[in-house]
């Protein structure tokens, strides 16, 4: 990388905290960019840029990649590296609704697992934590038994390295302790695999996808709209799912103005 790329990936994980995963796909990214326009970074001017972008049909990936290049070059005029400052505006893209499962659904698919086995009660406990805590998968599989305390759970490993702390309901955390006292395996991780490794995000997929059907991210998603039902405040729900922005957590107000429009239909006397 040059010495301008390394200057940015600082500036990413240190002032912006981003996680190394997406600082990863910035520079890959911008990397792309400079291959595709053989020309270094500080040359390239707006022409050259939406050159690049009009090579890529589908709007999300076309606002990822410019995300990376509006950020670097904001960088690069903060930094009085280059006086022109190149900012292009994001493609729009149709907001799709997240999908859930409800909690009647989760309960009959929790009643399916043989929890006559460690590998049972595993299964059971990380569906129910998953539902929860609204945790990532990531962040779950990260959790050691040190983070879960008094029925709170510590989430050190968030996205952006932002920690948070949400409280867990009873039936999870029983399930969670008969889960690590039949387990004979010794780690400080909680969720692991037979041979006492830290589960995959596979193994975690293919667990849920399982009994449920759905992906451990819906169960984020139901998380969050069983708050929203139940007639929770939105920035309650913000904080408890580590937003950094209230804007992102709006998108299950559709789920609250539908249980309103349901509850209006089910009890008022001219519906």
């Amino acid at each position: 990388m040059s010495d301008l790329l390394i200057a940015f990936e600082g500036y990413l994980s240190v002032t912006k905290a981003l996680d190394t995963l997406t600082v990863s796909s910035y520079l890959s990214d911008l990397s792309q960019l400079e291959e595709m326009s053989q020309k270094t970074l500080t040359k390239l001017d707006t022409t050259d840029v939406l050159k690049f972008l009009a090579t890529f049909e589908n709007k999300r990936t076309l606002n990822r990649k410019l995300s990376s290049i509006n950020a670097f070059f904001h960088f690069c005029h903060v930094q009085d590296f280059r006086h022109e400052k190149i900012k292009i505006p994001m493609a729009k893209v149709p907001k799709n609704l997240p999908k859930y499962v409800s909690n009647e659904e989760i309960l009959e698919g929790l009643q399916s697992i043989d929890r006559s086995t460690v590998k049972g009660l595993r299964d059971y406990a990380l569906i129910l934590f998953l539902y929860a805590s609204g945790c990532r998968i990531s962040e779950a599989l990260a959790v050691q038994r040190s983070d879960i305390m008094d029925g709170w759970l510590k989430i050190r490993f968030a996205k952006g390295e932002k920690e948070r702390v949400v409280p867990l309901a009873p039936i999870a955390t029983e399930a969670l302790e008969v889960y690590m006292q039949a387990q004979e395996l010794t780690s400080s991780y909680i969720w692991l695999n037979y041979r006492g490794e830290v589960l995959s995000r596979i193994s975690a997929y293919k667990i849920v996808k399982k009994y449920l059907g759905v992906s451990p991210h819906v169960l984020r998603h139901s998380f969050a709209s069983s708050l929203i039902i139940g007639g929770a405040d939105l920035r309650v729900v913000q904080e408890l799912l580590g937003h950094a922005s209230l804007e992102t957590t709006q998108i299950y107000t559709h789920i609250q103005k539908q249980n309103l429009e349901d509850t209006m239909h089910r009890y008022h006397p001219l519906s």
